[in-house]
Formats: structure tokens, C-alpha cells, sequence
């Protein structure tokens, strides 16, 4: 009986599996090719370098969280809130992966901006818009609040055991939503007191 082939895919979805239960940290020939199975030749076939390897396994794993953070749960409660808390979610189930995908350098973006800008953001930046009544400029401001609000509360979740109060972090989210939505109106219209 004939060996499967192990394809270029195999591979990436066995160390996406290596990264998601003991971290990328332990991503190798080795650990991905007794995933898989098989030795490591196949593994040196198909990537020159570990290096390479953990690219195309980011690159799967920023697909996989895009999705995770559009399955809102309640979307009526809007969808900002909704995203905000599937990225904290993110971070307490999936604690590895979170951890790759923001606190390994491996991010094309190097800043904020540069994420807003993104073309995989652009979807969720015009439905907000949409929603809001915002022009772009505001809408970013106003992701960009929630994003790093949100963000600090799910690195605190990823690398300390605090227990997860959804109902209190709703909250907080909300009012951090609140506040940024509040400052971006304020601010036009001085802008238009001015003009």
C-alpha cells in the first residue's frame, strides 16, 4: 500500500494544531512531523525554515481569528460590543494562538494604523461606519478605542489566570464605546463651530 503524501497543507494545519495546544514556541520538524505521522523529511521538503513554516501558519491562523471574531453571538447588542468581547473569548480559549498572533512580532503591521488600514479590516470598518453614521476618518478612531480596550483586557486574560466576568466587561466595553463615539461627535462639531 502506497504512503499518503503529505502535502504543503498538511503540514501547516498540523503546526497550527502543534501551536494551538502547547504554543508556537515548540513549533519544529520534529513536533510537526510526529503530528502528522511521518518524518521530518517531508517537513524540510516543503519549508526551508521553521521560520517560513510559522509565516504560513500565521497567515492561517489571522484567517481563523478574522472568522472567530465575526461569529457574534448577540449581534443586536451591535457589533463592535460583539467583536470586542469574541477577541477577549479569543484570548481565554484559545490562549496560544492569541499569544502567537499578538505577542510574537510575527504581524505584518507594525502599528495601529497600519492594522485600521488593513484590507481584511475594511469589511468590519464600513459596516461600522454604516452603523454609525461616521465619516471613515471618525469610524477608525472610534475601532481604534475598542481595539486597544479591548486588547488590554484580553492580553491581562492571556497571561494572568483572572476570571472571566462577561457581564462586567460587557460593560466596561460599552462604556469605552460610550465615550469614544461621544469624543469623535464632540469633536466635529467644533470642528463646525470653527468653519
Amino acid at each position: 500500500m502506497p504512503k499518503a503524501k503529505i502535502t504543503k497543507d498538511m503540514i501547516i494545519d498540523a503546526a497550527f494544531e502543534v501551536t494551538r495546544t502547547i504554543g508556537a514556541e515548540n513549533v519544529n520538524a520534529r513536533t510537526v512531523s510526529e503530528k502528522l505521522g511521518c518524518s521530518t523529511q517531508p517537513v524540510m521538503y516543503h519549508f526551508a525554515t521553521i521560520e517560513d513554516m510559522k509565516k504560513a501558519v500565521y497567515a492561517k491562523l489571522d484567517r481563523f481569528h478574522a472568522e472567530y471574531l465575526m461569529n457574534i453571538k448577540e449581534p443586536q447588542k451591535g457589533m463592535l460590543l460583539g467583536m470586542g468581547l469574541n477577541y477577549i473569548r479569543f484570548a481565554i480559549e484559545e490562549l496560544h494562538l492569541f499569544r502567537f498572533l499578538f505577542q510574537s512580532g510575527f504581524a505584518a503591521e507594525n502599528n495601529l494604523l497600519e492594522m485600521v488600514d488593513s484590507k481584511e479590516l475594511e469589511p468590519v470598518i464600513l459596516a461600522m461606519q454604516e452603523a454609525m453614521g461616521l465619516d471613515i476618518k471618525q469610524t477608525k478612531e472610534v475601532f481604534l478605542t475598542i481595539a486597544m480596550f479591548a486588547h488590554g483586557y484580553a492580553s491581562i486574560f492571556a497571561n494572568n489566570s483572572l476570571e472571566f466576568d462577561e457581564e462586567l466587561v460587557a460593560a466596561h466595553l460599552e462604556r469605552a464605546f460610550r465615550g469614544a463615539l461621544l469624543a469623535v461627535q464632540e469633536e466635529q462639531k467644533e470642528k463646525e463651530k470653527i468653519v
